[in-house]
């Protein structure tokens, strides 16, 4: 078997994979905390493309604005019940909010369950960026570019904009002997642009030579974006 996790895996990229290996891939997710996993083998990918699983440990419920739990299909935060009870090292007011009244505990991940019970997930809530009025989800972004030929590691983040608050940024990393150009990034957007809605794709693509990972492989976004940040307030004071 194979056995992979840590964040979800694109469609056609696991498609591959089985393609290439056969039947006998394993995914499962679950945080640090604990607090809950679920696991999925390859007949149930097939069946359901983009599942990471059942619950084999804890309760999935997903949870919306108001603390309500909201049924099949409908997108949410991801609590689980029936976990393991964790708390963070000296930090009561975090281990607190990642509570809720029923004794659920999230880590700020979104997802939905459908019919079967299966999750869905879409990214983290810390994530999202907010463009316009309207709320997007970087991971279903990141998932199409990371097909493209010339892309080796992407992120998508939300840039400070003046009058959208922020708008969809994809920081490239590109595949050796592939030169970086405007023509490239135009490309780039088009291609996300064919396969999502134009809110969802980048309004701009940034090339880097390598993106800021922990040693486990995490990409950290929060580099990024307060790279980008610190910028925007530099060129405001400029001006």
């Amino acid at each position: 078997m194979v056995v992979h996790a840590a964040a979800p895996c694109p469609i056609p990229i696991k498609q591959g994979m089985i393609d290439w290996l056969g039947p006998i891939l394993i995914e499962y997710y679950s945080c640090t905390e604990t607090i809950g996993t679920t696991l999925c083998d390859t007949k149930s990918w097939q069946k359901y493309p983009g599942t990471v699983g059942k619950a084999v440990m804890g309760v999935v419920h997903i949870v919306g604005e108001n603390g309500e739990e909201l049924p099949a299909g409908q997108e949410g935060l991801v609590y689980f019940s029936g976990g393991p009870k964790f708390s963070y090292h000296k930090d009561p007011a975090r281990t607190a909010e990642a509570y809720n009244s029923l004794g659920w505990a999230t880590v700020g991940d979104i997802g939905k369950l459908n019919a079967d019970g299966y999750l869905f997930l879409t990214d983290r809530k810390s994530n999202m960026i907010i463009s316009g009025g309207v709320n997007v989800y970087p991971q279903e972004t990141e998932n199409v570019l990371m097909t493209h030929p010339a892309v080796l590691d992407v992120a998508v983040i939300g840039t400070p904009h003046d009058d959208l608050g922020e708008e969809v940024r994809a920081v490239v990393q590109l595949r050796d002997g592939i030169e970086q150009s405007s023509a490239l990034a135009q490309q780039l957007i088009f291609f996300c642009r064919e396969q999502l809605s134009a809110i969802k794709c980048p309004r701009v693509v940034d090339f880097k030579s390598e993106l800021p990972r922990e040693p486990n492989g995490k990409l950290l976004k929060r580099h990024l974006r307060d790279e980008y940040r610190t910028l925007h307030a530099r060129l405001n004071t400029r001006q």
